[in-house]
């Protein structure tokens, strides 16, 4: 028996068959390179889910957490407050969008900085009703899950849902879902569904990422936040994967040249290790009473250590604009791929920045998704020693999310792999 299948046999003994998995089982990661059980190296363009923006393991990051730890590991922020987590705040409070004074929290997973963002909301508005999209996804909690416009495998399974959560749609022009529509849709629910005097906020992410990786037009998000405006809601950005540096600005938002009242970010925020955060203005931030936001873990000093590191390698070596440049150089190959007779599989390439997706259909008249097709790249990718990750609703797409660090010419291999998948996965359809 191999290592890979022994530890296999013992995750299926072990570990909660809901805990989803590869067969990749990781012994060591470097920058945009990991290595399993077996010795095989991959390119690594999963990032642990746009976790690892700066790579596996940066220098500055691992030598920051160090350090750290030869101080203290844990005091808990309610019981001996540190002044690393002072110095994120006040960073965090210059970097999101919005020229007004901004206070921040810090917790450990986009889900819990999703349910903070949502009771501050609702402590500050006095208000209960919340608006998200079809396609999000905002965590797998209760309220993630409400909030989340996937059911499967999200929601199945699990029952009622809190109350007074509504799903506009999503802008996506690849299926016919224009701007208009959703604006048109959005409208009419605060006519007939419920009374705009008790949405508390509407909450967005500028670029799916279970979803698909479908991008919010800017012209969409400035006039979510007219309507915002003219009712009193709050606008809440989920940066959650598209954050920290990921589209070509620190933040997604940036590109619609709006804000949002409460920023939630995680995934990318800590180089690897659990953080997360809410940022906004600071009397939203403030409206929950004392005690009533936090825990035992929120803001760990190693985490948030390896956090203001991560802000210091953003700045030092451009990674917005290396975001920007690695999107071009695979949106630019995929179209290329994707014009290529025999390819028609490929509907739509689409992102922003380092947040590039492929959507996989049967024919490019009706759009219909392969999800099949989609999980066979998948799986020949990872026989040729690359990671890539299925998204999208309908299950039929890949998404590249590859850390911002990521050599060029690791960029090109990933590539030629991703061309040779499609073309076996392909050919192996066509034979079946």
């Amino acid at each position: 028996m191999t290592v890979t299948k022994d530890l296999k046999s013992r995750r299926d003994a072990a570990v909660a068959t809901g805990v989803a998995t590869r067969g990749i089982y990781a012994v060591r990661a470097e920058n945009a390179e990991l290595w399993d059980a077996e010795g095989k190296r991959y390119v690594d363009f999963a990032a642990g889910i746009a976790v690892n923006n700066t790579g596996h393991r940066h220098p500055k990051v691992m030598q920051a957490v160090a350090e750290q730890s030869q101080a203290f590991t844990h005091t808990c922020f309610h019981v001996a407050p540190y002044e690393s987590y002072i110095t994120l705040a006040e960073r965090l409070n210059a970097a999101t969008p919005g020229d007004f004074a901004k206070k921040t929290m810090l917790v450990t997973t986009g889900a819990e900085a999703v349910e903070n963002a949502v009771k501050m909301a609702r402590a500050y508005t006095g208000r209960s009703g919340v608006i998200a999209f079809s396609g999000a996804f905002h965590g797998r909690t209760l309220m993630g899950m409400a909030l989340c416009g996937k059911v499967n495998p999200y929601k199945k399974a699990f029952g009622a849902m809190p109350p007074e959560v509504l799903h506009a749609p999503f802008p996506n022009a690849f299926h016919g879902v224009s701007v208009s529509d959703s604006l048109n849709v959005l409208e009419n629910m605060l006519r007939s569904s419920i009374d705009p005097e008790r949405v508390a906020a509407i909450i967005i992410e500028p670029v799916q990422g279970e979803g698909g990786f479908v991008t919010a037009p800017p012209n969409f998000l400035r006039a979510l936040r007219k309507i915002c405006d003219e009712h009193g809601i709050l606008l809440i950005a989920d940066e959650v994967q598209a954050g920290i540096a990921r589209t070509g600005k620190l933040f997604a938002f940036e590109h619609s040249g709006v804000a949002a009242d409460l920023v939630v970010m995680a995934k990318g925020l800590a180089g690897g290790f659990p953080l997360s955060a809410v940022t906004g203005r600071a009397d939203i931030v403030d409206a929950a009473p004392v005690g009533g936001i936090g825990g035992t873990y929120a803001g760990n000093p190693l985490a948030v250590a390896a956090a203001n590191a991560v802000l210091d390698v953003i700045v030092e070596e451009d990674l917005c604009t290396r975001a920007a440049e690695i999107g071009d150089m695979l949106t630019s190959r995929l179209q290329s791929i994707a014009a290529q007779p025999g390819m028609e599989v490929i509907g739509e390439v689409r992102g922003l920045g380092a947040m590039v997706a492929f959507e996989l259909v049967t024919d490019r008249t009706t759009n219909a998704p392969d999800p099949a097709l989609t999980q066979a790249i998948v799986a020949e990718a990872e026989t040729r020693g690359l990671i890539i990750l299925p998204c999208g609703t309908r299950a039929n797409s890949i998404r590249l999310l590859p850390p911002l660090t990521t050599p060029m010419a690791q960029v090109n291999e990933a590539l030629d792999i991703i061309e040779a998948s499609l073309e076996a996965a392909i050919n192996t359809a066509k034979a079946a």
